[in-house]
């Protein structure tokens, strides 16, 4: 495919940061402890997601999900969406959560997107087992990975935090807000600035014209 716009989640689509809450809820020492040392890059993604997640019962996965639903969508959303349907642009929804959460917030608009990766949750034994088909290196869910394997000629990156840095600094064109912006900021790499979809969809729509 020629273009394609590979979004994050958590904090992106999501006008708040849900997976760092449901985690803080869930399992709240763990998260207190391990959450300052991922941010300072002193421990992996990978490695802390994993160990916070596994610690949660499985019992305990429906009010994860359901906790997750009612959060709201970033304004504009629906309408890059409606752009890109008319380009003919297909956007990857790629997060470094539970799918069972991406889900549960986009409801009926899972149908619009073209493609969601993101953590499966194996729910059969005593706690949570992680389940990840991108897993690699520091990450849960290597988006690069994902990029690769759709290979398309213009990768476009939307997103917000430390777990979108790696596709971000791959993609030639990059939207990113909150402490995405600081890492690029220090790696002096050249970003859009967005706050919500409708900045994402205007500025695509002046430069595809």
């Amino acid at each position: 495919m020629k273009r394609i716009v590979f979004c994050d989640f958590d904090g992106t689509i999501t006008a708040r940061e849900t997976f760092e809450a449901v985690i803080k809820q869930f399992a709240p020492e763990l998260s207190a402890r391990l959450l300052p040392q991922m941010y300072a890059r002193e421990l992996t993604i990978r490695e802390g997601v994993r160990q916070i997640l596994e610690s949660i019962p499985s019992s305990r996965y429906p009010e994860i999900i359901e906790l997750t639903r009612p959060q709201p969508i970033r304004p504009g959303f629906s309408e890059l969406l409606d752009f890109l349907e008319v380009q003919g642009v297909p956007l990857v929804v790629v997060s470094g959560g539970l799918r069972g959460m991406v889900e549960a917030v986009l409801g009926s608009l899972v149908e619009r997107v073209h493609g969601i990766h993101a953590i499966d949750v194996d729910t059969s034994g005593a706690k949570l087992v992680l389940r990840s088909q991108y897993e690699a290196g520091t990450e849960m869910v290597a988006k690069v990975k994902v990029i690769e394997a759709y290979a398309p000629e213009q990768a476009i990156a939307i997103g917000d935090s430390l777990t979108d840095l790696n596709m971000a600094l791959v993609a030639p064109l990059v939207f990113a807000r909150d402490r995405l912006a600081k890492y690029l900021d220090e790696h002096q790499t050249p970003y859009i600035p967005w706050n919500d979809f409708f900045t994402v969809r205007d500025y695509l729509a002046a430069l595809w014209k």
